[in-house]
């Protein structure tokens, strides 16, 4: 946006009238004021199709509706995020390149270390997304049925091994994360995806898997595998039925996957609280909960501080966890 010119009004005047700082403040307000003038991209670090990229879409449908100007998503997939991580902290600190991350951007620091970026320097967060229950499943031949009655089944020595997307991912960590707060020594037996770990499970050649919701949800219903429990703080709206970790007694058992709002830092505060506030808007609308819900995700939106404070402990969680259990990346 071009400043407003200020005609036969020189700087001696606006010093001596003491109106040079008003003047100066003003300029970012009315740079936000105009802001967004322009298409708004949206840089999404995996393929189209995942459930990162699902959120990132309802987002960017729901976000252009409310701007009345176009949300381009643009899919920079490689390296666990990493491509797209590091291409998103290059851009502009203007506002028209935003970064949707995931619980991948979490975990990568310590399962990889030397980043080309830094997720918390780098960028300056918005607002969590969605949040992507993981469930807690078995084949039907497993002789326990609820958390309780696994941790009891494991802890008799009975051989059980679960079923990963891979090692270092999402439903790895969530099964090591329960191994240190049950107690128990279940094996972890990395697939590349979670579809093919999926299958496996469906055959019987593992046990139990610690599954996304898209994965897992279409057999939980079918009854082809039955699920213990959730591993997410609250009841999962999808199975409001299935009892948490917590409420099984695992106090300190709380995984799931997520994804999140970031701009570059830099950005100017008052774009990033109009996009808070209109991103807000977005996922507490019903219709777009609704059709998460349907992908597999819970809306998930929130003030910036709470993001933040979120992302540290998401840091510090899954760092210990990689310590503990001796995870590498590959």
């Amino acid at each position: 946006m071009t400043t407003p010119s200020i005609p036969s009004i020189t700087r001696r005047h606006l010093v001596a009238g003491g109106l040079l700082g008003a003047a100066t403040h003003a300029l970012p307000s009315l740079a936000a004021d105009a802001w967004p003038s322009k298409p708004v991209r949206l840089i999404v670090p995996f393929p189209p199709g995942g459930p990162v990229d699902t959120t990132a879409r309802v987002a960017s449908q729901r976000l252009s509706d409310i701007w009345k100007i176009p949300m381009v998503i643009d899919n920079r997939a490689g390296a666990g995020g990493v491509v797209g991580a590091q291409a998103a902290a290059r851009e502009a600190p203007d506002g028209y390149s935003l970064f949707m991350g995931a619980i991948h951007h979490s975990v990568n620091p310590a399962l990889m270390g030397n980043l080309p970026y830094d997720i918390e320097r780098d960028f300056a967060p918005i607002s969590f997304a969605a949040m992507f229950p993981v469930f807690i499943v078995a084949h039907p031949s497993v002789p326990a049925n609820t958390i309780q009655e696994l941790i009891a089944l494991a802890k008799k020595g009975t051989p059980l091994a679960y079923g990963s997307s891979g090692n270092g991912g999402g439903t790895h960590l969530a099964g090591e994360l329960f191994n240190m707060e049950a107690g128990t020594k279940l094996q972890h037996i990395p697939y590349k995806g979670s579809a093919p770990a999926m299958n496996d499970l469906l055959g019987g050649q593992v046990q139990l898997m610690f599954s996304d919701a898209p994965t897992a949800l279409q057999h939980i219903k079918s009854g082809r595998v039955k699920v213990l429990g959730v591993a997410s703080r609250q009841r999962s709206a999808m199975l409001p039925n299935v009892p948490t970790g917590v409420e099984s007694g695992l106090p300190g058992y709380e995984a799931y996957s997520w994804a999140a709002l970031f701009a570059p830092v830099k950005t100017l505060q008052a774009v990033l609280d109009k996009i808070n506030a209109d991103f807000n808007t977005a996922f507490n609308d019903p219709a777009v909960r609704q059709r998460l819900l349907e992908a597999g995700a819970e809306a998930d939106p929130g003030t910036q501080e709470q993001m933040r404070k979120r992302l540290r402990s998401e840091l510090e969680k899954w760092a210990k966890v990689i310590k503990t259990a001796g995870i590498t990346a590959g």
